[in-house]
């Protein structure tokens, strides 16, 4: 993100108040807005320049220009290593990515083969998107890489199989309560299989902990600014994003949780929201005289519903989360910064 950028005078977090909920959402509304997506190479560098030169002291105040620049660098640039995310894995590209997938898994008559061949394409996108958008700390290896994603694809495909083969055995349930049932079955799978798939793709740091940094305090910020100006700008730049305290499990465990339950505040509103307006649709006559447009109804309903749902689901956690040293490790106690706390990056 910008903190990554050259230049020791630090840019403000965010437009809003990230320590209140409604501020987070507002803040991730930028973050996960796809018309970031049409920067291009040129675009992100002008971006990062004008970033730069309000680091360095060449402009004053945030303008709303600047303002601008930082929502493309921080929706393009991963925080931890200041490097692009790969375009359709980045935030502001998993509405659209991942409506790909479901109109996949919302063919009709799919069977077996056909349900399991989209669940495997479901997890290999949400294990692109949860490793490129992880804590970079405590990398995953290419064999835990692979071991993760086989767990994750034989979990979701066997949830979704098992209440596919379920719901018609119901036979105390009415037609219309089983067609809602069945529909919800492909987003039941996503939930689930998607809840496991961030512990399982990010187990590696709970096993080996995360960086967490000292909260620094606006006069040691200030300090710290002064200490750091002048022409060594380059130094100033690493010098941001340093001084780890070393790696916690306990962080890396609230970390991997957090967004593991974040994903499942973002798929249950469009598990059970577009299914049941779109029975209640189908029910009216201007729908039943165009069977055809049934699919595309619903894939309306879920885009609509994943754009309203996607900002408030990644803002009931902050990104960039505090805790007290003293819930950490031993070796963390008494090291914290402002107030007794750290922060470390949680992921997204």
């Amino acid at each position: 993100m910008s903190a990554s950028l050259p230049g020791s005078r630090e840019l403000p977090a965010s437009q809003h108040d990230l320590g209140t909920y409604w501020g987070r959402v507002r803040h991730n509304v930028g973050l996960t807005d796809p018309s970031t997506l049409l920067v291009g190479s040129t675009g992100l560098e002008q971006a990062k320049s004008l970033l730069t030169d309000y680091k360095l002291g060449k402009i004053p105040h945030m303008t709303p220009e600047l303002w601008k620049a930082k929502k493309v660098v921080d929706s393009t640039l991963h925080p931890d290593t200041g490097e692009p995310v790969l375009l359709p894995f980045r935030m502001s590209a998993f509405v659209l990515t991942n409506l790909v997938v479901t109109a996949g898994m919302l063919q009709p008559g799919l069977g077996t083969a056909g349900t399991i061949a989209w669940q495997v394409v479901n997890q290999s996108l949400n294990v692109a998107i949860n490793s490129a958008n992880a804590n970079k700390s405590s990398p995953l290896s290419w064999r835990k890489l692979g071991e993760s994603y086989a767990m994750a694809v034989s979990v979701s495909c066997g949830v979704a199989v098992g209440l596919n083969k379920l719901v018609p055995r119901l036979r105390s349930l009415s037609p219309a309560t089983r067609t809602t049932l069945t529909r919800l079955v492909p987003f039941a799978a996503v939930a689930s299989a998607g809840f496991l798939n961030v512990l399982l793709m990010r187990g590696e740091e709970m096993r080996k902990g995360i960086d967490v940094f000292p909260v620094l305090s606006e006069v040691e910020r200030r300090r710290k600014d002064t200490e750091d100006g002048g022409d060594k700008a380059a130094e100033a730049a690493e010098a941001a994003q340093e001084q780890s305290l070393g790696k916690s499990k306990k962080a890396a465990t609230v970390a991997v949780f957090e967004t593991a339950a974040s994903r499942v505040f973002n798929s249950t509103p469009i598990m059970v929201i577009p299914p049941l307006v779109l029975v209640r649709l189908q029910a009216r006559e201007w729908l039943k005289r165009r069977p055809r447009l049934t699919v595309p109804v619903n894939l309306g309903l879920i885009l609509v519903t994943s754009y309203a749902v996607l900002p408030l689901a990644l803002s009931v956690f902050p990104q960039r989360q505090k805790i007290s040293a003293e819930k950490l490790e031993a070796e963390f106690h008494g090291r914290g910064g402002e107030d007794g706390m750290v922060v470390f990056n949680r992921g997204i």
